[in-house]
């Protein structure tokens, strides 16, 4: 009996290896399923691998198909692939000859209608919104009058002149652009970078840093705006340290990024009208500030002027003025000469107040009591020097008597004592005599200011002290009566005379009585002197 595994028993199969039959496989399928399109969710997207390529999955309500983009194919997608997106791809079904499998390798892929596409970005906007990149706390005003304004967009364009025509018209500024494409592959990342790299502009660089940024691209299908609705376009807009105008597509266009702007401008045109102010209205109000002024400075210079005048009139003259102020000055000049009086005899009356108790007994009686100070202490003086020249001279005769037994050392510093005594005496005897010089010369310079202020100076220069009976001097004739006995002092000696009425020495009515033709003389009211 053959058995089944006998490789001899004959059959009518072909044979084929299993490359064989995966390549037969792999040709059929390709062969059969060359262009296809397929629609489905996308499934386990995470990306682009490593090496360039994208591997996912697309899935409906009951199949799924593995799904390749390469790398190539991958960088020309106007969309990228998000997990749980509706598309639909368009490309050619094969199998993977090293295991039984079967992918479709995607040439196209667009979303599954518009709806698809807004609900993505209702989507991404909502994320985004919950980050705070929409808050309007974060948007910023737009400098009144920028000196630099950047402008984002494609140079090849309509809108880019448009925005410089329409800034030339209102204000004419420098203008930066930074081409980028507004719609393809790779356009989000161009946008993204140039609002980067505008806010990275060093304000004192070669190329000046904007004031302000326009971000702009003409109108389009939601597909051709769809760039400026990547979220890293989106998060570039709410980063940007510039105030940023965002004027992409027609008024009925709204993107993402016109959420995250600063301000959003229906058309490219009005962003440049909001970007600077017209220059001729700006001229004609400052012409009419200047002429408000000019006007208002001279309404107040006239109204000032006339206060002035006003003024003016109130104040009086100038004779006005100086009439309080000359006749105070006329009577402090009229009383100046008896206050200069007044004070010389108020200063006459404290000298002869101080110059009654400076007596020259009193002089010579301080004096005499000052010298006979000095002598007492100049005679203690010698006698405590006496005393100690005894005491050391019975000290060191002891002393010697004491040291005569010693060893001459003792007895050479005995000696030396002894010089050094004896120094010290006659030192001491110096200090003494100069002491007493000292005190001499003082008592002859107190003496020699008693005898410039003593009265007999005065008497030498014909002057005379009148003294009464009691030897006490007499300063006023009101002091003495008629026939009184008064003694005169001069310079060389003293007399005695007796005073008469009227001041007339005796013998003067003789006298008048012989010359009786003359006419008399007026008495005279003068003094004893």
């Amino acid at each position: 009996m053959s058995s089944i595994f006998d490789n001899d028993s004959p059959s009518n199969l072909t044979e084929y290896s299993v490359s064989e039959l995966s390549g037969s496989i792999k040709r059929t399928v390709e062969t059969a399923f060359d262009q296809v399109r397929v629609r489905g969710e996308i499934s386990g997207y995470r990306g682009p691998h490593s090496s360039g390529h994208a591997y996912f999955s697309l899935k409906d309500d009951r199949s799924r198909i593995d799904a390749v983009i390469w790398k190539g194919t991958f960088s020309r997608l106007k969309f990228r692939p998000e997990e749980g997106m509706e598309v639909i791809a368009t490309g050619k079904v094969t199998t993977f000859p090293g295991s039984s499998k079967y992918q479709i390798v995607i040439e196209t892929l667009e979303p599954a209608g518009a709806g698809a596409l807004m609900a993505l970005i209702e989507e991404r906007k909502r994320k985004l919104g919950a980050e705070g990149l929409f808050d309007p706390a974060r948007k910023r005003p737009l400098p009144f009058m920028p000196r630099v304004i950047g402008v984002v967009t494609s140079p090849t364009g309509a809108v880019i002149r448009d925005i410089l025509h329409r800034i030339a018209d209102r204000f004419p500024v420098h203008v930066v652009v930074w081409p980028v494409k507004v719609q393809g592959e790779g356009s989000g990342e161009e946008v993204a970078n140039a609002i980067r790299g505008f806010n990275g502009f060093n304000p004192a660089g070669a190329i000046p840093r904007p004031d302000v940024l326009i971000v702009a691209r003409g109108g389009g299908s939601l597909e051709d705006l769809w760039s400026f609705n990547d979220e890293i376009v989106v998060r570039a807009a709410a980063e940007s340290a510039i105030p940023l105008i965002s004027a992409v597509g027609h008024e009925t266009d709204w993107t993402l990024i016109d959420y995250a702007a600063d301000i959003r401008a229906p058309t490219p045109t009005g962003a440049a009208e909001m970007a600077v102010p017209v220059k001729a209205e700006l001229e004609s109000q400052l012409a009419q500030f200047s002429a408000r002024l000019q006007g208002s400075t001279t309404r107040q210079m006239d109204h000032r002027r006339q206060a002035v005048r006003a003024l003016m009139r109130a104040l009086p003259s100038l004779d006005q003025l100086l009439a309080l102020p000359r006749r105070r000055f006329d009577e402090v000049a009229a009383g100046l000469g008896r206050g200069l009086e007044l004070n010389t005899l108020n200063k006459r009356r404290g000298f002869e107040k101080t110059a009654a108790h400076l007596r020259p007994d009193m002089l010579s009686n301080r004096i005499a009591e000052k010298r006979q100070m000095l002598a007492e202490r100049m005679t203690r003086a010698e006698r405590t020097v006496e005393r100690l020249l005894d005491r050391s001279k019975s000290r060191v005769g002891r002393a010697d008597a004491v040291f005569a037994s010693l060893p001459a050392r003792l007895r050479t510093q005995t000696s030396r004592m002894r010089d050094r005594l004896a120094n010290l005496s006659r030192n001491a005897d110096t200090a003494v005599r100069h002491q007493l010089a000292r005190a001499r010369g003082d008592l002859q310079a107190q003496e020699r200011i008693l005898q410039s202020l003593s009265y007999k100076n005065v008497l030498k220069r014909g002057y005379a002290v009148i003294r009464d009976e009691d030897n006490r001097p007499v300063s006023q004739a009101a002091m003495l009566s008629a026939g009184s006995g008064i003694s005169i002092e001069f310079s060389d000696g003293r007399i005695g005379a007796i005073t008469t009425e009227g001041g007339e020495p005796p013998g003067s009515a003789r006298k008048r009585g012989a010359k009786s033709s003359e006419p008399a003389a007026p008495p005279k009211q003068g003094s004893l002197f």
